[in-house]
Parts: structure tokens; sequence; C-alpha cells
């Protein structure tokens, strides 16, 4: 019976197929078997491994074969599983992947770490990196890619062919649209199609066909900005210089797409109090507790501030014990409308609409909207409270209190991101604690201060 023989296959679970693998620590026979799988497959499987096991799997494949596979393993996870590589494993695997995907993997990694596998690089190679890293993840910079082609405008149609010729293996990788042409200076000076690069005069010199002044963003632009430019120019992928017109990268497209999905989940986990990023059941215990405990720690908090008012207050709640049911309706009305200004003021500012500063200009327009929406709810809530105790005063009381904190929940969520935008906080992830807490402290002591002044009529 051969080594094939003693494996048996169960698709469904695929973890088990390679722990089996790893047993027999037969390097082939773990490629096949990671080639019959999808990406997702692949991902599962890995996730599904124990730390040790990762490790043995990563480092039985050659470095060129290991980058290919990390391409489906979620970043978080890849991160973790290159802490476990020794610096010089990592590197290796780090230099066969694209730039955008090195950068993507290292900016989730502990500086020291990073530091040791960059250490382990070609100096140029890792200079490129670390220049690439310094760039905020949604920006021009975080997105690009360093695997284009430029040659400087003075070099012939022959010489670039020739280059083209003799690298063609390095090249063979590359999203080759156009090429760029450079001055002295490494500025952007123009771009060549390839179509003009191969039927012009062999003797022609780049300059003298190239289109001059091409399209370009700056690295430091932001993902609305490169949104906004691919919209309006359908273009395959743009040059990105620095401030001194240097080229130092290209975007794709498709680049924007992706960083625009992934940034839209990092604020969803952040406003359901995920913090840290993305989190993995496969990750430790300590891990995942920690992202939840650090939003849960402080809610806990802030939600004993507001019950506080309940407590001041609890002598008039004794005394007209309905007011208890109207508490939390008031409570959750008052959140909803509070996150739906909260979510506006988002949007705005991801789409550059409303400026932090806008403060004033922002706060009326929602407590204009807060005085509508605050008059239809509370006129709703006190006829059903006048109906189901045939009290108008109660009715009154609680109707006044959800209208007043309809104004107060729809005007702090509207310039609560702003704020805090101001304080060089995170609105996803500070709005929505706050705004609760306040929200609820108002409700509560809205329906119980103005129930305090008419407590003998609710009896």
């Amino acid at each position: 019976m051969n080594e094939d023989d003693r494996i048996t296959i169960h698709p469904e679970k695929p973890w088990e197929i390679l722990q089996d693998i790893l047993k027999t620590g037969n390097s082939e026979q773990l490629k096949t078997f990671l080639d019959s799988l999808t990406q997702i497959e692949t991902a599962l499987a890995i996730s599904r491994l124990e730390v040790e096991e990762q490790t043995a799997l990563f480092s039985m494949l050659d470095p060129s074969y290991a980058a290919d596979v990390f391409e489906g393993v979620p970043e978080e996870q890849a991160a973790d599983i290159m802490e476990e590589l020794t610096p010089t494993q990592a590197a290796a695997i780090i230099d066969e992947m694209e730039s955008d995907h090195q950068a993507d993997i290292l900016a989730e990694m502990d500086d020291e770490d990073v530091e040791a596998i960059l250490s382990e690089m070609e100096p140029d190679d890792a200079e490129e990196t670390r220049a690439m890293l310094s760039y905020p993840p949604d920006s021009a910079g975080g997105v690009m890619i360093n695997e284009y082609l430029a040659y400087p405008q003075d070099m012939t149609i022959t010489e670039v062919l020739e280059d083209l010729h003799q690298n063609r293996e390095s090249y063979v990788d590359y999203q080759v649209q156009y090429i760029y042409c450079i001055d002295g200076s490494e500025r952007l000076t123009g771009v060549l199609r390839i179509h003009d690069l191969l039927f012009a005069a062999k003797s022609a010199k780049l300059r003298d066909i190239m289109i001059r002044n091409p399209l370009h963003v700056l690295a430091t632009e932001r993902l609305e900005q490169l949104q906004d430019f691919f919209d309006e120019h359908e273009l395959v992928g743009v040059p990105v210089t620095d401030e001194e017109e240097r080229l130092v990268g290209v975007i794709l497209p498709q680049a924007i797409e992706e960083a625009v999905e992934k940034r839209t989940v990092s604020q969803f986990l952040d406003f359901t109090g995920i913090v840290g990023g993305e989190e993995f059941r496969s990750m430790s215990l300590w891990n995942r507790s920690g992202r939840r405990l650090s939003w849960l720690s402080i809610n806990i908090i802030l939600n004993i501030i507001a019950a506080s008012v309940i407590v001041y207050y609890q002598e008039t709640l004794a005394g007209a014990i309905a007011l208890a049911v109207f508490l939390p309706i008031i409570s959750d009305m008052c959140g909803c409308s509070g996150n739906q200004a909260v979510a506006v003021s988002m949007r705005e500012l991801t789409l550059g609409l409303v400026r932090p500063r806008e403060v004033w200009r922002v706060l009326g327009k929602e407590i204009s909207i807060g005085l509508v929406n605050g008059l239809a709810l509370g006129l709703l809530l006190a006829v059903v409270a006048m109906l189901w105790k045939g009290n108008y005063f109660l009715g009154l009381v609680v109707g006044a209190a959800l209208m007043a904190n309809t104004i107060v929940s729809v005007s702090l969520g509207g310039i609560l991101p702003l704020v805090l935008k101001r304080l060089k906080l995170d609105p996803a992830l500070v709005a929505s604690p706050v705004l609760t807490t306040v929200t609820d402290m108002c409700g509560f002591f809205f329906v119980l201060s103005f129930a305090t002044l008419v407590l003998a009529k609710l009896g």
C-alpha cells in the first residue's frame, strides 16, 4: 500500500486530510491536495488546523507556492501565521507576493515582527515595502501596486523591447496595459500604450510617441476621490505620484472596490462593538475575548450612569408604576432616531458632503427633523397611553418625553460624528455607545421629571 492509499479522503472535512498529509511530511502530496481545493476550501481547511500544524504546512511549501496559498487566507489570519514562521521563512514568502498584498498582511502584524521580516529582505525591496506601509490604508498609496513598467523617456523602442524580452519571466505576472515614461528625476512625463510600442518605428524614442501629461492621482488621495476618478474615467489603471510628481505606483479599479468593501466591513464591526479588526473563531480565546470586552466593559459603565437617573427618581416610579412600561419604549425609539442621524452624518463625512467644523449647520437640520418626528411619535405614544390607562396626564407625560428626547437624540446623533472626527477619534466606534447612554439617560430624565410635576394626577 502506498502513501496515497493510506489517506482517507473526506471532502467535507479537508482539514483532516491536511492533518494526515502533514504527518507524512510529503510536500508534493500536500501541493497536489491543495491544488484540488478552491480558495474558500483552502481558507477553511487552514483555519481548522492548530497553530503548530499551520506553521508546519507553510514550512513544507516553497515560498512562491506558499504566497499563492496565502491569497485565499484572510489577512488577519495570514498575519498570525506569518508571526509563527521564522523571519527568514516569512520574508521569502512575502517577497513572492504582490506588493499590495504584502502591505495588507504586514499592516496586521506587530511592528517588531514586521521589522524582523523586512531585515531579511533585499534592501531595495524592503525600502519599497516600508514606503507602502507608510501610507494610510484608505489612500491611493495604501491600495496601489508597484509592479509596473516605467522607462526613461529618452530610451528607444528597441531598447524597451529588448528589456521586455530579457526580463519576460519577471514581468509575466505584471498587469501591463500601459508603459510609463519618466525623466531623470523619476517624475512621470508620459504614458505609452502597448499598441504604440509594438507598431512604432524601432528607432523612435519614447518621448516622441508617448502621451504627454497623463492622468494621474496623488498617493495621498482618499478612497472617495479615487472612486470619483474611476467613475469619471474608464481606465484599467492609473499612475500614482508623490507630491514631487515622482511615479510611485499604479492603482487598478478592482483595488478600489476591495478597499471600499474592506472599510465597510471594518466600520460595521466597530459599530457593533468588535474592536481591533475582523474576528474569526479560529483566533485564540483571549484575542477574541479582548476584542469584545474592550467595548462591552465601556458600555456597561455607560449604562450604569444612565440607570442612576432611575435611582434618583425611584419614588416617582413607585408612585406611578405604569411609567415603567414606557421607559424602554422611549429609550429604544430615541436610540433608533439617533442612530439614523449618526448614519447620515457618517455617510456625508465619507463622501465629503459635510466637514467636521459644520456642527451648527448639521445641528439646525437635525433639530428641524427632530421637531417633526418627535411631535408625530409623541402624539402616537400619548394616544396609546391614554387608551390603555384612560389617563390624559400619563399620555401627556410619555408623549412630551418622547418628543423632547427625539429632538435630543437626533441632534446629538447628527453632530457627534463631526465632533469625534475633529477630536481625531473613530466616529464609528465611539458614537454608538455615547449616543445610547445619553438618549437612555435623557429619556429616563424626561419621563420621570415630567411625571414628578403631575405625580398626583397619575394615580
